[in-house]
């Protein structure tokens, strides 16, 4: 197999393995999944609100979803670990759960979407972009988007840093889907990047250096006796 379909395959993998989690630790406050493979094994990070919860009584759930990891999504030896999120505004899985919840629970999309932009941007983000799809106002299906300070939209900013968590509700309407991007408050502004001006102006005047090499033959051999 090659690079390419290597590295297809590994995402596609950690999608499916996100969905999974997703569904079975929504009521744990799922926020993402980082997933390292090695040559020894494979190492799974879960972030959640309730840690507890994804560990389970006498670690019966994370020895479960360890299980799934190995027999369903063909992860060898899953060493599963769980971290605790520690601000859960600035998690996009975790705001777009709460959107998708609230939504749920019959509140306006649009008070609820500024509502979300409200707390995610007095967390300390820099921006933020709330998309919500469905039959929201009318028979036909449609997508609004609400956003909040800068979200890059491409280049290795948004690659970067750029975080993005999706959730969904199943309503007599139809189904809405929930899609929350957050440029968090430790990710640099295009603008931020400096330039050392002194240290170009010293590298410009500096000389040259040139080593040269001088590679001795067999014939060419010289001995202190024959100097």
């Amino acid at each position: 197999m090659s690079t390419i379909k290597q590295l297809l395959e590994k995402r596609k993998k950690k999608t499916e393995v996100e969905e999974y989690l997703a569904e079975k630790l929504k009521d744990a406050g799922f926020g993402g999944v980082d997933i390292v493979f090695t040559p020894i094994g494979t190492r799974v990070t879960i972030y959640a609100m309730h840690p507890g919860r994804v560990i389970g009584s006498r670690g019966r759930t994370i020895k479960e979803i360890s299980e799934v990891l190995a027999s369903r999504f063909g992860i060898e030896n899953p060493n599963v670990t769980v971290a605790e999120i520690e601000i859960p505004e600035l998690n996009p899985y975790v705001m777009a759960y709460r959107i998708a919840q609230a939504i749920e629970r019959g509140v306006r999309h649009r008070r609820v979407a500024f509502w979300a932009l409200r707390r995610i941007m007095d967390a300390g983000a820099r921006g933020v972009e709330i998309e919500i799809s469905g039959k929201l106002t009318s028979a036909r299906a449609r997508t609004e988007k609400y956003s909040a300070g800068f979200i890059p939209k491409s280049g290795e900013y948004a690659l970067k840093y750029v975080r993005v968590g999706k959730a969904s509700v199943l309503l007599k309407t139809g189904i809405y889907g929930v899609k929350v991007k957050i440029y968090p408050s430790d990710a640099l502004l295009p603008e931020e990047l400096g330039v050392n001006v002194e240290k170009i102006q010293i590298l410009k005047s500096s000389q040259p250096k040139v080593e040269v090499v001088e590679e001795v033959g067999e014939g060419s051999e010289r001995t202190e006796a024959e100097e």
